[in-house]
């Protein structure tokens, strides 16, 4: 490895650096979304929102990363990844603080700038990952896609008692995520100060006609969009759903939270597995048998056993995020490639997603019935497992291909 470049780092204590400051980014990538969830009926309360206007917050950030991915590699040519990730905590620390302000416009614009942020990291880190940790490409993303989990479930788990408090209230509960993010900023400070990485500087339109004709990059982004639509509406409902049924919002927010922890086990479990396989097929179904066992816990409201069935869709879900961020990187022939495949993938994959918590929460307004809303995720599951089955079959792309 060179020690000319911000990327390519030597020795142990300088990739030591890489790391850290690649986990604290991951940390701060769902804690400003995985925060409305438990919020949904003081947001309705407090500001009049509808179950719509509700699901277009937690949409928006969603749009971000629909628009804003397919574009990141373009920012990368001007700022390198380093920079590029340097820039998304300034937006995320910034649209934090936004939030803090007690208006309408300010909620929804705050998180329209953590939605272009947060885009920025999902998109790099798997270029990071493809470049410096090839060889233990599983292992690094089980790693952050588990740090991940945990901020959302750090998040997802302590929002309603701090919105509690009278200095703070939902405004404050939603602000407090600019700090871990200025705290990052300052982590991640040692790789902006680095030379930046001579880049290959492929044509971007040459790059994005060659993905759009690959049937291996739409399977894997049709299988990172209907995974991320799930994940979303679970987020942005589950807690309702739960509150619907005569429990409280604190042990509705705690059931979200025990949803992201079993998701944090599967972000940890799955692309370790799957990398020390070439083909995933196997672990496809799995991930899919289980998210089927937990949607028909959850319609059967007699099965009162909440906290197995938050489990296993958490678990389900978690595990086919990392195998997501997984395929992007093993199913990639270089890092530049890495970088167009995961700006593709997440844009297609988020621009789907953003649909899955508008729609849930219309057809709830439409039938007052979360059963009718939850078929909509079966329906989800049955596409994920056809694509999902493509994705994982052994291949890479490649421009000799």
């Amino acid at each position: 490895m060179s020690k000319s470049t911000s990327i390519d780092l030597s020795g142990k204590r300088q990739q030591g650096i890489l790391l850290i400051g690649l986990l604290a980014i991951a940390f701060n990538l769902r804690p400003s979304l995985a925060a409305v969830g438990p919020l949904t009926s003081t947001l309705r309360e407090n500001l009049g929102l509808s179950n719509a206007l509700l699901g277009i917050l937690t949409t928006l950030p969603l749009l971000a990363f629909g628009i804003i991915s397919t574009l990141t590699p373009l920012v990368t040519r001007r700022f390198g990844v380093t920079g590029t990730l340097g820039l998304a905590l300034v937006l995320l620390s910034i649209g934090s603080g936004i939030r803090t302000i007690d208006t309408l416009t300010t909620l929804y614009l705050g998180t329209a700038v953590i939605g272009i942020a947060i885009a920025f990291g999902n998109v790099l880190i798997p270029s990071l990952v493809k470049q410096n940790f090839t060889k233990n490409s599983g292992s690094i993303t089980s790693l952050y896609s588990g740090v991940m989990g945990i901020g959302a479930a750090v998040a997802a788990g302590i929002t309603v008692p701090l919105s509690n408090h009278p200095q703070l209230g939902w405004q404050g509960a939603l602000g407090i995520w600019s700090i871990p993010a200025a705290l990052a900023f300052f982590l991640w400070v040692p790789q902006l100060i680095r030379p930046k990485k001579k880049q290959i500087k492929r044509s971007y339109i040459q790059a994005m006609k060659h993905l759009g004709n690959s049937t291996l990059a739409w399977k894997i982004a049709l299988f990172m969009g209907f995974q991320s639509m799930a994940f979303y509406i679970i987020l942005a409902w589950l807690p309702d759903m739960i509150e619907s049924r005569g429990h409280n919002t604190i042990y509705a927010g705690w059931m979200l939270s025990l949803s992201q922890i079993t998701g944090v086990l599967g972000s940890l479990i799955i692309p370790y597995w799957a990398g020390k396989n070439p083909d995933q097929r196997k672990i496809v179904w799995f991930l899919i048998t289980l998210e089927v066992v937990s949607i028909i816990g959850l319609l059967i409201p007699e099965l009162d056993a909440i906290p197995i069935w938050v489990s296993l869709i958490g678990f389900a879900l978690g595990g086919s995020f990392g195998l997501c961020l997984l395929l992007i990187v093993v199913r990639s022939s270089d890092t530049e490639t890495a970088t167009e495949l995961s700006g593709m993938v997440q844009s297609i994959g988020y621009l789907i997603a953003a649909t899955g918590p508008y729609i849930f929460g219309q057809i709830f307004d439409l039938t007052h019935s979360w059963s009718a809303a939850l078929f909509l995720l079966l329906g989800v599951v049955a596409i994920k497992l056809y694509v999902g089955l493509g994705a994982a079959k052994p291949g890479k792309l490649s421009y000799d291909a």
